[in-house]
């Protein structure tokens, strides 16, 4: 079973933010104000929730969630994505997200193979949770849509750089 005895320290940290660098790509892609920031970051912490308690969840994505209530990996997750998009203004945080998923996705690839496939759909569906937590558009939480183009152009990128043909809504399964 893929877990944290597949990866260094530094490359476990790496995995263990993936699911935050997803919601964040989204974010920074339409920012929605602070409500949809709320709602959107609410959303990625939804999705580890289940994880971690979906008997049939992804092993990797499973050993993400637990290992998060470990003081110590969340220090190193933290302190990873701190490093990792200090400096970076809001335009520039979206492509460091999508170049970070791509060089998760090629590292649990190669050091977790069985686990990769559905972990790479785990972060997918936290990416298109998190595209569909917030209105976007409109005026005082009236009109708008649930998912804005540049939202849905985010998630063709994710999906792309996590090699995985992208997915509506109605196609989000349980990885």
């Amino acid at each position: 079973m893929a877990g944290k005895t597949n990866f260094t320290p530094e490359e476990w940290a790496r995995v263990v933010a993936s699911p935050i660098v997803a919601g964040m790509a989204i974010t920074a892609a339409d920012p929605s104000g602070l409500w949809g920031l709320i709602k959107e970051a609410m959303a990625g912490g939804w999705s580890l929730l289940e994880a971690k308690q979906d008997t049939a969840a992804n092993p990797l994505a499973k050993a993400v969630a637990e290992d998060l209530n470990d003081a110590a990996t969340r220090t190193a997750a933290r302190d990873y994505m701190q490093t990792h998009f200090k400096g970076a203004q809001l335009n520039e945080m979206k492509s460091r997200a999508i170049d970070e998923l791509r060089a998760v996705a090629a590292l649990v690839d190669a050091k977790a193979a069985d686990s990769a496939d559905g972990f790479k759909a785990w972060l997918q569906q936290v990416a298109q949770k998190s595209a569909e937590a917030g209105t976007e558009g409109g005026f005082m939480g009236f009109g708008g849509v649930a998912v804005s183009d540049a939202e849905k152009a985010t998630l063709a990128e994710i999906s792309a750089a996590l090699g995985r043909s992208p997915q509506t809504s109605a196609g989000l399964g349980n990885p």
